[in-house]
């Protein structure tokens, strides 16, 4: 008896797991563009004051790009054809109406990976109070999403450039379509060809005394990129002779007319400064956006840098810097 109680109890576990194991690939995976939510909401809400207001804050443009481009790119859907290959978005934000006023974050719901934010309000108004409350939070758990889809989908190929952690001791994934333009003892700069122009990411280490925490640390942090821009990131016209006969120098400054952002983050579980700005060569017509990070490393008696910037004429500039701080999120310091 004790034995078939036994065996009884051992087909119920196994049919337990297989029935989760089965509900598990019932759930698609993901799919969507970088960037892109979908938004499920009545025609009436969004073409009234409660799109306005979700417009406002995920359409509202990116600081440190050169023209204004939307946070996000996003595609309304009544919930009366919100179903099938539609609900497969990695982000999704539903509006329900006469229900209580909140706002809810659930996993995986229609695909995986997944984040859908519901938002509910018994009025307009409650729905546009919630959805202004909690901007902040809404873009952070969008952004964060596509951060790591980007880093998955980068994963696939990864660069074996092993010199990295050799010199500085730390590990960060980025394709190996990124091509090495300059390396030294704490310095390396990688370059990748994009539409109509490129992209770099450079690595380099700072002595710890080369930075004090105070309340000209972004200026600090200014001032070191542009020494390391006249160093190593020259101009086509550098060296060359103007037609009074003066040598031309060309190199990568920040640009002064438009003010840095800049924040303290906690990256690879390390303070770090982030500062996002626009670059321009010096005697010269090239510039684009930057993304610097640059993180204390106490253990180690240093600081680390790491910036991603881009030279983009012409072309829509938001995937290529999420793809970098992508990159350099994905840090991690011995």
């Amino acid at each position: 008896m004790k034995h078939i109680l036994f065996l009884v109890s051992l087909l119920f576990i196994f049919s337990c797991e297989n029935k989760k194991s089965s509900n598990e690939r019932l759930i698609p995976d993901a799919s969507g563009a970088i960037n892109s939510v979908s938004i499920v909401a009545e025609n009436d809400l969004w073409k009234g004051s409660v799109g306005e207001a979700i417009r406002s804050v995920l359409a509202k443009p990116i600081y440190g790009l050169p023209q204004d481009e939307p946070t996000f790119t996003m595609s309304q859907i009544p919930p009366s054809v919100f179903s099938g290959f539609v609900t497969k978005n990695r982000t999704v934000l539903k509006i329900e109406t006469n229900k209580e006023k909140g706002i809810k974050i659930a996993n995986n719901v229609y695909a995986k990976p997944q984040k859908v934010i519901v938002i509910s309000g018994k009025r307009k108004q409650d729905i546009i109070d919630v959805v202004k409350e909690n901007g902040d939070k809404i873009i952070e758990t969008f952004r964060n999403m596509e951060i790591a889809e980007r880093q998955r989908q980068m994963s696939k190929s990864i660069h074996s450039f092993t010199s990295i952690k050799e010199k500085l001791g730390l590990t960060i994934e980025f394709p190996s379509i990124y091509k090495i333009a300059k390396e030294t003892d704490n310095f390396f700069w990688f370059r990748k060809d994009i539409t109509t122009g490129h992209s770099h990411l450079m690595i380099y280490e700072l002595p710890f005394e080369a930075l004090k925490k105070n309340d000209s640390t972004v200026m600090q942090i200014i001032k070191i990129r542009d020494s390391i821009g006249k160093m190593y990131f020259k101009g086509r016209l550098d060296e060359t002779v103007d037609a009074d006969g003066n040598t031309i120098n060309s190199f990568m400054v920040t640009e002064d007319a438009y003010t840095p952002f800049s924040g303290e983050i906690i990256l690879d579980n390390k303070p770090a400064f982030e500062t996002k700005g626009v670059w321009e060569l010096t005697n010269d017509f090239m510039g684009g956006p930057f993304i610097n990070y640059t993180i204390e490393d106490k253990i180690n008696k240093r600081w680390i840098g790491v910036e991603g910037f881009i030279f983009a004429p012409s072309v829509e500039k938001r995937n290529y810097m999420l793809e970098l701080e992508a990159i350099i999120k994905s840090i991690k310091i011995d």
